[in-house]
Formats: C-alpha cells, structure tokens, sequence
C-alpha cells in the first residue's frame, strides 16, 4: 500500500502497465482519498484525448468527465484499471487550507468484477433459455420499469411512434438518460435511504407493481421472431459484460471469440450428426432383410454342422499330445448333471 499525506493540490497520474499478464485479468488499483474537510476530484480530461478522439468508446469517455461532475466529499473512491488508459486528477479542496491523505492499494482479485465476467458468461449460454422463462419475463420488466422508467415507458408506446428511426433515437436518448439517473442515484443511495427511505420504498413499491402489472397483461413473449431478439439483445449485453469484467483488454477479447466460436461449432457439429443419422438409415435400408429357416433347412443345417464339430474333435483327438487317458478317466465316473448320451458319443469317437 502506497500512502501520501499533503496539503498540496497537486496533479496525480497513474500510467498503464504496458505488462500484461493474464493472472491479473481481475486485477485493480484503488485509490482513496480522505480529508478532514470537504473536497471533490476534477479528471484532467485532455489526458483522455478528448480534444480528438478516435474512436466512439473514448468520446463516451469524455462526455462522462466532462458532465458528470462528482460531488464533494471527505472520502472518495477511485477504482483504476491498472491495464487501461493513462488517468490523471487533480483534489479540489472547498477551503484554502487542509491536508488530505491518499492510499493506493491492489486488489489481486476485485471479486465485482469477476462477477460482473461470471453472470456475462452464464447470461450468453443461456439467452435462449431466459428469453423463454416467464419468470425471467416478469422480473426483468419490474426491474427494468423500476431502474429506468423512461425505457419502459418508451417500449410501451413503440405502437404509437411512426417510423423506426424516431423510435430508435428516442431509445438511444432514454438509454443514456436513464443510465445518468441511475449512476447518480447510487453515488447517493446510502444518503436516500438514511433521509428518504420510505419515498425510495414507496417508489419502488408503486413502479414496480405497475410495471408487473403491464408486463402480466400483455403476458410472457410467444412469438418466435420476439424470442430471438430478446436472445440476441441478451447475448449482446452478455459481451459487454464479460467486456467491462475483465482489466485485460486481449483478455476479454480472446474470450469473446473463444464464447463465439464455441456457439458456431454448434452447427457444423449439428450438420455432422444429420449426416451420420442418415447414413446409418442408409445402411439399415440397404441391408438385406433376414429370413427364417424351414424345418427341412435347420435339420439340414443342424446335421452338417454337426458332423463338422464331430469330426474336428476326433481330429483333435488323434494328436499325439492329446490326454486321452485323462479325458477317458473321468468320462467313466461323470457328475450326476453330465448327459449320458453325449459321454457315449465322446467315448465312442475317441475308440
């Protein structure tokens, strides 16, 4: 554990490890900071490229340090994925004059995000079965009426919105709101429920049961097409999952591909066992019928089989190191469950 006491608004920085090792894919650095008096943590966005960003991951990036302020505090959190970009932030204290202590301390395992990796993996392999549950229907609608109402709402008035690209626009716009809404509620969520608790339950009561409600109304998905795009809108929310649990970016995307690859083995391997089940019908189609014998034919066929055992046993009989002593002993005190008739056939093509 690292540990710095100051009165100095300095500037920290973490840079990346440029090692990586897979044994530390769940692997984070965190940061915290304490004080006496109240402070906040302003990001110093241009380390983040946000004058020019390249691609739309880092322009989400920016827009997040750029609007979504955090509030002061005597103790804040930071948790640094030691594999990521470099971050830098400087303390913001509200009066002129204080001291503050920062500890930065590694966690091996941050067991939030092997969780987070855990239930992308479960939720990818069993899409299709989740989005024929029921159960799974219902309490997905609560929680999603409950957590972001303004997405429920917004499914819920789809037949009345014209075109798909208003609908889709609209969709985009209460995905980021109410992930805003929701991320600030639990920055705040231990001061709602110490000063608000019953506000909070009330509302989760209401929204809930109405959510319920409509979603028992319209009742569990039966259409086949509405099956698979819950499956597929799962599967795709399972891979950002298992993105966001795991530090190691080569980690989580040899994993994609590994979980990817395994789901399209499913089909040459269905193909495969299509075509053995139907060269085994081939064959069984192709194969003579059998044939039972008539009275004449096993009479027949027993005589010469038969006469060929008799005649291999007194061929075998005649060898020179055959013990006919031995055999001729013990055929005359036989057990009482011996057939005298065959002792008698036995002696008599031995002499």
């Amino acid at each position: 554990m690292d540990f710095i006491k100051t009165s100095d608004s300095d500037c920290y920085c973490y840079n990346r490890n440029s090692q990586m090792e897979w044994k530390y894919m769940w692997s984070t650095r965190q940061v915290k900071i304490t004080s006496s008096g109240l402070f906040s943590i302003v990001y110093i966005t241009e380390r983040h490229n946000c004058q020019y960003p390249e691609t739309i991951l880092s322009y989400i990036k920016c827009m997040t340090h750029n609007f979504w302020t955090p509030k002061e505090s005597n103790e804040i959190t930071i948790i640094i994925n030691p594999y990521g970009e470099t971050m830098c932030f400087s303390v913001k204290p509200v009066k002129k004059i204080f001291v503050y202590t920062i500890s930065v301390t590694r966690n091996i395992v941050d067991f939030k995000l092997f969780l987070v990796f855990v239930a992308g993996v479960f939720l990818f392999f069993y899409a299709k079965t989740l989005s024929q549950s029921p159960i799974f229907f219902y309490s997905s609608g609560t929680v999603l009426g409950v957590l972001m109402t303004l997405v429920f709402v917004l499914l819920l008035v789809k037949r009345f919105i014209p075109k798909y690209s208003t609908f889709w626009a609209l969709m985009v716009s209460c995905w980021f709101a109410s992930v805003y809404a929701v991320c600030g509620w639990m920055e705040d969520l231990k001061w709602l429920w110490h000063e608000n608790r019953v506000y909070v339950l009330g509302y989760v009561l209401m929204v809930g049961f109405v959510s319920f409600a409509v979603c028992y109304k319209h009742g569990p998905l039966v259409d086949e097409r509405s099956v698979n795009l819950l499956a597929w809108t799962l599967r795709l929310l399972a891979l950002v999952l298992i993105y966001c649990g795991v530090t190691v970016p080569q980690c989580s995307y040899a994993v994609m591909v590994l979980i990817l690859s395994f789901r399209s083995l499913r089909y040459p391997l269905k193909a495969f066992s299509y075509v053995r089940w139907k060269t085994k019908r081939w064959r069984a189609a192709v194969k003579p019928a059998g044939r039972f014998l008539t009275e004449d034919e096993y009479r027949e066929q027993a005589d010469t089989e038969t006469s060929g055992a008799l005649e291999e046993l007194r061929r075998a009989c005649r060898r020179p190191d055959f013990p006919a002593w031995v055999v001729v002993s013990r055929l005359r005190a036989p057990n009482k469950s011996r057939c005298h008739f065959c002792i008698q056939r036995i002696t008599a093509v031995l002499y």
